[in-house]
Protein backbone atom coordinates (compact mmCIF):
# COMPACT_ATOMS: atom_id res chain seq x y z
CA UNK A 1 0.00 0.00 0.00
CA UNK A 2 1.22 3.47 -0.79
CA UNK A 3 1.86 5.06 2.35
CA UNK A 4 -0.38 8.75 2.92
CA UNK A 5 2.17 10.63 4.44
CA UNK A 6 4.31 10.18 1.49
CA UNK A 7 1.71 10.89 -1.36
CA UNK A 8 0.35 14.17 1.10
CA UNK A 9 4.15 15.34 1.03
CA UNK A 10 4.53 14.98 -2.62
CA UNK A 11 1.14 17.04 -2.94
CA UNK A 12 2.28 19.55 -0.65
CA UNK A 13 5.45 19.97 -2.81
CA UNK A 14 3.16 20.25 -6.02
CA UNK A 15 1.27 23.05 -4.67
CA UNK A 16 4.42 24.89 -3.09
CA UNK A 17 5.90 25.22 -6.72
CA UNK A 18 2.58 26.00 -7.82
CA UNK A 19 2.13 28.65 -5.67
CA UNK A 20 6.05 30.10 -5.89
CA UNK A 21 5.76 30.32 -9.79
CA UNK A 22 2.54 32.46 -9.82
CA UNK A 23 4.28 34.80 -7.42
CA UNK A 24 2.43 34.44 -4.86
CA UNK A 25 5.42 33.38 -2.54
CA UNK A 26 7.27 37.19 -3.98
CA UNK A 27 9.37 37.12 -6.61
CA UNK A 28 11.75 34.24 -7.08
CA UNK A 29 15.44 34.40 -8.78
CA UNK A 30 15.30 33.48 -12.48
CA UNK A 31 17.80 30.30 -11.60
CA UNK A 32 15.28 29.30 -8.97
CA UNK A 33 12.06 29.95 -11.32
CA UNK A 34 13.70 27.45 -14.17
CA UNK A 35 14.84 24.74 -11.54
CA UNK A 36 11.11 24.97 -10.10
CA UNK A 37 9.59 24.91 -13.46
CA UNK A 38 11.78 21.39 -14.30
CA UNK A 39 10.57 20.47 -10.72
CA UNK A 40 7.37 20.98 -11.19
CA UNK A 41 7.07 19.78 -14.81
CA UNK A 42 8.60 16.27 -13.49
CA UNK A 43 6.04 15.95 -10.33
CA UNK A 44 2.94 16.67 -12.87
CA UNK A 45 2.50 13.27 -13.77
CA UNK A 46 2.70 11.77 -10.66
CA UNK A 47 0.74 14.12 -9.13
CA UNK A 48 -1.86 13.27 -11.90
CA UNK A 49 -1.66 9.73 -10.68
CA UNK A 50 -2.15 10.07 -7.03
CA UNK A 51 -4.96 12.58 -7.87
CA UNK A 52 -6.65 9.98 -9.41
CA UNK A 53 -5.71 6.75 -7.49
CA UNK A 54 -7.52 8.76 -4.67
CA UNK A 55 -10.48 9.77 -6.67
CA UNK A 56 -11.10 5.96 -7.51
CA UNK A 57 -10.44 4.86 -3.68
CA UNK A 58 -13.27 7.61 -2.54
CA UNK A 59 -15.91 6.53 -5.26
CA UNK A 60 -15.23 2.93 -4.08
CA UNK A 61 -15.70 3.94 -0.16
CA UNK A 62 -18.75 5.83 -0.85
CA UNK A 63 -20.10 2.72 -3.15
CA UNK A 64 -19.27 -0.01 -0.45
CA UNK A 65 -21.27 2.18 2.07
CA UNK A 66 -24.13 2.26 -0.07
CA UNK A 67 -24.13 -1.34 -0.65
CA UNK A 68 -24.24 -2.19 3.12
CA UNK A 69 -27.63 0.46 3.15
CA UNK A 70 -30.77 -0.35 2.21
CA UNK A 71 -31.46 2.97 -0.34
CA UNK A 72 -30.47 1.31 -3.46
CA UNK A 73 -33.25 -0.79 -5.45
CA UNK A 74 -32.17 -3.61 -7.60
CA UNK A 75 -30.83 -2.31 -10.25
CA UNK A 76 -28.95 0.46 -8.90
CA UNK A 77 -27.36 -1.90 -6.52
CA UNK A 78 -26.38 -4.03 -9.82
CA UNK A 79 -24.63 -1.09 -11.40
CA UNK A 80 -22.96 -0.19 -7.92
CA UNK A 81 -21.41 -3.65 -7.90
CA UNK A 82 -20.39 -3.47 -11.54
CA UNK A 83 -18.43 -0.06 -10.60
CA UNK A 84 -17.29 -1.75 -7.78
CA UNK A 85 -15.45 -4.57 -9.24
CA UNK A 86 -13.90 -2.25 -11.99
CA UNK A 87 -12.69 -0.04 -9.70
CA UNK A 88 -10.71 -3.33 -7.80
CA UNK A 89 -9.30 -4.01 -10.72
CA UNK A 90 -7.96 -0.38 -12.03
CA UNK A 91 -6.77 0.36 -8.21
CA UNK A 92 -3.39 -1.77 -8.55
CA UNK A 93 -2.78 -0.24 -11.81
CA UNK A 94 -2.85 2.59 -10.30
CA UNK A 95 -0.93 1.81 -7.39
CA UNK A 96 1.22 0.47 -9.59
CA UNK A 97 1.19 3.44 -11.80
CA UNK A 98 2.37 5.74 -8.59
CA UNK A 99 5.32 3.43 -7.39
CA UNK A 100 6.88 3.62 -11.12
CA UNK A 101 6.54 6.83 -10.83
CA UNK A 102 8.63 7.00 -7.84
CA UNK A 103 11.58 5.56 -8.57
CA UNK A 104 14.59 7.63 -8.61
CA UNK A 105 15.76 9.12 -12.06
CA UNK A 106 18.75 8.17 -14.42
CA UNK A 107 19.84 11.53 -14.98
CA UNK A 108 20.80 10.69 -18.19
CA UNK A 109 17.59 9.01 -19.41
CA UNK A 110 16.80 12.30 -21.26
CA UNK A 111 20.14 12.78 -23.10
CA UNK A 112 20.79 11.87 -26.82
CA UNK A 113 23.36 9.02 -27.05
CA UNK A 114 26.52 8.24 -28.24
CA UNK A 115 26.37 4.51 -30.22
CA UNK A 116 29.28 3.03 -30.72
CA UNK A 117 29.39 -0.22 -32.70
CA UNK A 118 32.74 -2.67 -33.34
CA UNK A 119 33.60 -5.50 -35.07
CA UNK A 120 34.11 -8.48 -33.12
CA UNK A 121 35.14 -12.17 -33.48
CA UNK A 122 34.62 -13.56 -37.20
CA UNK A 123 36.29 -11.33 -39.77
CA UNK A 124 34.72 -10.21 -42.43
CA UNK A 125 31.43 -11.87 -41.14
CA UNK A 126 31.41 -9.78 -38.03
CA UNK A 127 31.88 -6.58 -39.81
CA UNK A 128 28.92 -7.36 -41.98
CA UNK A 129 27.13 -7.94 -38.91
CA UNK A 130 27.87 -4.68 -37.27
CA UNK A 131 26.86 -3.14 -40.93
CA UNK A 132 23.34 -5.00 -40.16
CA UNK A 133 22.99 -3.61 -36.35
CA UNK A 134 23.63 -0.19 -37.60
CA UNK A 135 20.37 -0.35 -40.44
CA UNK A 136 18.72 -1.88 -37.12
CA UNK A 137 19.14 1.33 -35.08
CA UNK A 138 19.12 3.56 -37.65
CA UNK A 139 15.61 2.08 -38.70
CA UNK A 140 14.05 2.18 -35.51
CA UNK A 141 15.68 5.77 -34.44
CA UNK A 142 13.87 6.59 -37.90
CA UNK A 143 10.30 5.43 -36.56
CA UNK A 144 10.89 6.79 -32.93
CA UNK A 145 11.36 10.22 -34.89
CA UNK A 146 14.99 10.64 -33.69
CA UNK A 147 17.71 11.57 -35.72
CA UNK A 148 21.31 9.88 -36.42
CA UNK A 149 24.23 11.77 -37.21
CA UNK A 150 27.49 9.66 -38.29
CA UNK A 151 30.17 10.69 -36.38
CA UNK A 152 32.87 8.17 -37.87
CA UNK A 153 32.68 5.48 -39.36
CA UNK A 154 35.92 2.37 -40.84
CA UNK A 155 33.98 0.25 -43.89
CA UNK A 156 35.69 -2.81 -43.99
CA UNK A 157 36.37 -4.12 -47.66
CA UNK A 158 33.44 -6.45 -48.17
CA UNK A 159 30.80 -3.86 -46.82
CA UNK A 160 30.02 -3.68 -43.46
CA UNK A 161 31.97 -1.48 -40.53
CA UNK A 162 35.17 -2.57 -38.57
CA UNK A 163 33.88 0.47 -36.28
CA UNK A 164 31.23 2.79 -36.43
CA UNK A 165 29.94 5.59 -34.11
CA UNK A 166 27.21 7.70 -34.55
CA UNK A 167 25.18 10.52 -32.66
CA UNK A 168 21.24 9.64 -31.81
CA UNK A 169 18.64 12.93 -31.39
CA UNK A 170 15.81 13.01 -30.00
CA UNK A 171 13.14 12.82 -27.11
CA UNK A 172 14.49 10.09 -24.40
CA UNK A 173 17.00 8.64 -26.11
CA UNK A 174 19.32 7.52 -24.14
CA UNK A 175 16.61 5.60 -21.75
CA UNK A 176 15.31 3.36 -25.01
CA UNK A 177 18.78 2.85 -26.19
CA UNK A 178 21.13 2.36 -22.73
CA UNK A 179 20.39 -1.64 -22.36
CA UNK A 180 21.74 -2.16 -25.96
CA UNK A 181 25.21 -1.92 -24.65
CA UNK A 182 27.39 -5.98 -24.58
CA UNK A 183 28.18 -8.11 -27.32
CA UNK A 184 25.50 -9.19 -29.87
CA UNK A 185 26.51 -12.34 -31.54
CA UNK A 186 24.99 -13.49 -35.05
CA UNK A 187 24.72 -17.51 -35.88
CA UNK A 188 24.34 -17.88 -39.68
CA UNK A 189 25.65 -19.02 -43.12
CA UNK A 190 27.97 -16.69 -44.79
CA UNK A 191 27.08 -15.90 -48.50
CA UNK A 192 30.75 -17.12 -48.91
CA UNK A 193 30.49 -20.29 -47.17
CA UNK A 194 30.05 -22.98 -49.58
CA UNK A 195 29.71 -25.82 -47.64
CA UNK A 196 26.46 -24.65 -45.99
CA UNK A 197 27.86 -24.41 -42.25
CA UNK A 198 26.71 -22.09 -39.88
CA UNK A 199 29.17 -19.59 -38.34
CA UNK A 200 29.41 -17.46 -34.75
CA UNK A 201 30.03 -13.98 -35.29
CA UNK A 202 30.09 -11.06 -32.99
CA UNK A 203 29.93 -7.45 -32.44
CA UNK A 204 30.18 -4.99 -29.36
CA UNK A 205 27.59 -2.01 -28.92
CA UNK A 206 28.06 0.93 -26.60
CA UNK A 207 25.91 3.30 -26.11
CA UNK A 208 27.15 6.26 -24.03
CA UNK A 209 24.54 9.11 -22.90
CA UNK A 210 25.62 12.39 -24.81
CA UNK A 211 27.52 14.84 -22.23
CA UNK A 212 27.22 18.27 -22.04
CA UNK A 213 29.77 20.26 -20.58
CA UNK A 214 27.90 20.82 -17.56
CA UNK A 215 28.00 17.40 -17.30
CA UNK A 216 31.94 16.87 -17.63
CA UNK A 217 34.45 19.83 -17.55
CA UNK A 218 37.54 19.33 -19.43
CA UNK A 219 40.43 21.29 -18.63
CA UNK A 220 42.53 22.23 -21.49
CA UNK A 221 45.32 20.83 -19.25
CA UNK A 222 43.77 17.65 -19.05
CA UNK A 223 44.25 16.76 -22.83
CA UNK A 224 46.95 16.71 -25.48
CA UNK A 225 45.72 17.00 -28.99
CA UNK A 226 47.78 15.58 -31.84
CA UNK A 227 47.30 16.52 -35.67
CA UNK A 228 47.89 14.24 -38.44
CA UNK A 229 47.26 12.99 -42.22
CA UNK A 230 44.26 11.08 -42.32
CA UNK A 231 44.67 8.18 -43.82
CA UNK A 232 42.23 5.28 -45.92
CA UNK A 233 38.82 6.36 -47.94
CA UNK A 234 37.16 9.44 -46.66
CA UNK A 235 37.42 12.42 -49.89
CA UNK A 236 39.36 13.87 -52.57
CA UNK A 237 41.13 16.04 -49.89
CA UNK A 238 40.78 14.91 -46.45
CA UNK A 239 43.83 13.01 -46.95
CA UNK A 240 46.02 15.42 -48.52
CA UNK A 241 45.57 18.01 -45.51
CA UNK A 242 46.73 17.46 -41.76
CA UNK A 243 42.59 17.12 -40.77
CA UNK A 244 42.93 14.25 -38.20
CA UNK A 245 42.74 14.87 -34.90
CA UNK A 246 43.91 12.44 -31.88
CA UNK A 247 42.82 13.90 -28.71
CA UNK A 248 44.08 12.02 -25.30
CA UNK A 249 42.86 12.70 -21.62
CA UNK A 250 45.54 12.47 -19.38
CA UNK A 251 43.41 12.01 -16.25
CA UNK A 252 42.18 9.05 -17.34
CA UNK A 253 44.24 7.59 -20.76
CA UNK A 254 40.69 7.72 -22.57
CA UNK A 255 41.68 8.47 -26.93
CA UNK A 256 39.20 9.36 -29.50
CA UNK A 257 40.57 9.98 -32.92
CA UNK A 258 38.44 11.93 -35.97
CA UNK A 259 39.12 12.18 -39.55
CA UNK A 260 36.01 12.08 -40.96
CA UNK A 261 35.70 15.78 -41.69
CA UNK A 262 38.38 17.64 -44.03
CA UNK A 263 37.99 20.26 -41.27
CA UNK A 264 40.73 19.88 -38.58
CA UNK A 265 37.89 22.33 -36.32
CA UNK A 266 34.79 19.96 -36.94
CA UNK A 267 37.32 16.97 -36.42
CA UNK A 268 38.46 18.32 -33.11
CA UNK A 269 34.71 19.33 -32.37
CA UNK A 270 33.46 15.91 -32.86
CA UNK A 271 36.22 14.39 -30.77
CA UNK A 272 35.24 16.43 -28.06
CA UNK A 273 32.01 15.57 -27.70
CA UNK A 274 32.96 11.26 -28.21
CA UNK A 275 35.78 12.19 -25.45
CA UNK A 276 33.37 13.98 -22.76
CA UNK A 277 30.50 11.32 -23.24
CA UNK A 278 33.24 8.34 -22.48
CA UNK A 279 34.59 10.16 -19.52
CA UNK A 280 30.65 10.65 -18.23
CA UNK A 281 30.02 7.28 -19.12
CA UNK A 282 33.40 5.95 -17.21
CA UNK A 283 31.98 8.24 -14.21
CA UNK A 284 28.39 6.95 -14.73
CA UNK A 285 29.83 3.51 -14.54
CA UNK A 286 31.67 3.75 -11.34
CA UNK A 287 28.97 5.20 -9.68
CA UNK A 288 26.54 2.38 -10.46
CA UNK A 289 29.33 -0.16 -9.41
CA UNK A 290 29.31 1.49 -6.03
CA UNK A 291 25.67 1.74 -6.20
CA UNK A 292 25.04 -1.89 -6.60
CA UNK A 293 27.69 -3.96 -5.33
CA UNK A 294 25.05 -6.29 -3.61
CA UNK A 295 22.68 -6.43 -6.77
CA UNK A 296 22.43 -9.24 -8.33
CA UNK A 297 21.38 -9.89 -12.48
CA UNK A 298 21.56 -6.51 -13.38
CA UNK A 299 20.04 -6.06 -16.87
CA UNK A 300 21.45 -2.22 -17.20
CA UNK A 301 25.15 -3.19 -16.10
CA UNK A 302 26.49 -1.59 -19.40
CA UNK A 303 29.47 -4.56 -19.39
CA UNK A 304 30.84 -4.64 -22.73
CA UNK A 305 32.21 -8.01 -22.78
CA UNK A 306 28.59 -9.11 -21.44
CA UNK A 307 27.02 -11.54 -23.95
CA UNK A 308 23.52 -9.72 -23.97
CA UNK A 309 21.52 -11.14 -27.29
CA UNK A 310 21.81 -14.25 -30.16
CA UNK A 311 20.36 -13.64 -33.63
CA UNK A 312 19.89 -17.63 -35.30
CA UNK A 313 19.06 -16.74 -38.75
CA UNK A 314 18.70 -21.03 -39.39
CA UNK A 315 15.47 -20.87 -36.73
CA UNK A 316 14.46 -16.81 -37.13
CA UNK A 317 14.89 -15.97 -33.83
CA UNK A 318 16.26 -13.33 -31.70
CA UNK A 319 17.22 -14.63 -27.77
CA UNK A 320 18.35 -11.50 -25.37
CA UNK A 321 20.05 -14.07 -22.58
CA UNK A 322 19.55 -11.18 -19.50
CA UNK A 323 15.95 -11.70 -19.56
CA UNK A 324 15.46 -15.02 -21.31
CA UNK A 325 13.40 -13.62 -24.39
CA UNK A 326 13.14 -15.24 -27.38
CA UNK A 327 11.08 -13.62 -30.48
CA UNK A 328 11.13 -16.10 -33.69
CA UNK A 329 10.94 -12.70 -35.56
CA UNK A 330 14.64 -11.70 -36.63
CA UNK A 331 13.33 -10.28 -39.95
CA UNK A 332 11.38 -7.64 -37.80
CA UNK A 333 13.98 -7.56 -35.08
CA UNK A 334 17.34 -6.71 -37.45
CA UNK A 335 15.02 -4.38 -39.68
CA UNK A 336 14.37 -2.38 -36.44
CA UNK A 337 10.57 -3.22 -36.58
CA UNK A 338 10.25 -5.39 -33.44
CA UNK A 339 13.08 -3.87 -31.86
CA UNK A 340 10.84 -2.04 -29.78
CA UNK A 341 9.53 -4.93 -28.11
CA UNK A 342 12.96 -6.41 -26.99
CA UNK A 343 13.97 -2.89 -26.00
CA UNK A 344 10.42 -2.28 -23.70
CA UNK A 345 10.66 -5.74 -21.98
CA UNK A 346 14.36 -4.87 -21.00
CA UNK A 347 12.82 -1.87 -19.38
CA UNK A 348 9.85 -3.72 -17.99
CA UNK A 349 12.40 -5.68 -16.24
CA UNK A 350 14.61 -3.00 -14.95
CA UNK A 351 11.75 -1.40 -13.25
CA UNK A 352 10.21 -4.50 -11.49
CA UNK A 353 13.93 -5.14 -10.38
CA UNK A 354 13.95 -1.33 -9.08
CA UNK A 355 10.80 -1.51 -7.45
CA UNK A 356 11.08 -4.91 -6.04
CA UNK A 357 14.77 -3.09 -4.11
CA UNK A 358 12.57 0.30 -2.95
CA UNK A 359 9.34 -1.22 -2.56
CA UNK A 360 9.54 -1.35 1.67
CA UNK A 361 10.48 2.59 0.92
CA UNK A 362 7.61 3.73 -0.67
Amino acid sequence: MLPEDKLNMILARFDELEAAMAGEMGDVAAEDFVRMSREYSEMKFVVTSIQAFRKSRDEMTDLLQMLDGDELDDEMKELAELEVQELKTSLPDLEQEIKLQLLPKDDADEKNAILELRAGTGGDEAALFAGDLMRMYQRYAEAMGWKCETMSASESDVGGYKEAIVKVTGRNVFSKLKFESGVHRVQRVPETETGGRIHTSAATVAVLPEAEDVDVKIEDKDIRVDIFRASGPGGQSVNTTDSAVRITHLPTGITVQQQDEKSQHKNKAKAMSVLRSRIYDAQRAALAEERSANRKGQVGSGDRSERIRTYNFPQGRVTDHRINLTLYKLDKVIAGEALGEVIDALIAEDQAERLAEVENDI
